[in-house]
């Protein structure tokens, strides 16, 4: 090969990371099922399946703290989004009432308060 041994295994170990997305996506998202009879509605299908997986590796690489940085999103999924809740509306505010099982309410906080923290702070008043 004309190319430098260190450059094909880089070139390599990404093509494995690829591998490593797609089988995830597969596992998590279940994008491999386009089971509609049209081409358009199995294009929508699969559109939102990548929205899916986007929204998946935000949550998990933006708003996740550090016990759960490595987890997989089979185990965000199923631990985080695919759980029970109940909303209690008052006059004033909403509560998401959920069991502690899946992950501890400290935790569930710090995931909220990291994606609040990624909205611009908006710009001071003149005063």
């Amino acid at each position: 090969m004309a190319r430098a041994a260190e450059n094909v295994v880089a070139f390599y170990n990404k093509r494995g990371t690829c591998e490593q997305w797609i089988k995830e996506g597969k596992g998590a998202i279940k994008w491999t099922r386009l089971s509609c009879r049209s081409f358009a509605a199995n294009a929508v299908r699969l559109q939102l399946h990548a929205l899916a997986y986007n929204l998946g590796n935000f949550l998990r690489t933006l708003a996740t703290p550090e016990p759960i940085k490595d987890w997989s999103l089979t185990s965000l999924k199923e631990k985080l989004i695919k759980i029970g809740a109940k909303i209690v509306s008052h006059g004033r505010y909403v509560t998401f009432q959920m069991a502690e099982v899946a992950i501890p309410r400290q935790m569930f906080q710090e995931i909220l308060w990291l994606i609040a923290e990624l909205r611009p702070k908006p710009p001071p008043s003149p005063a």
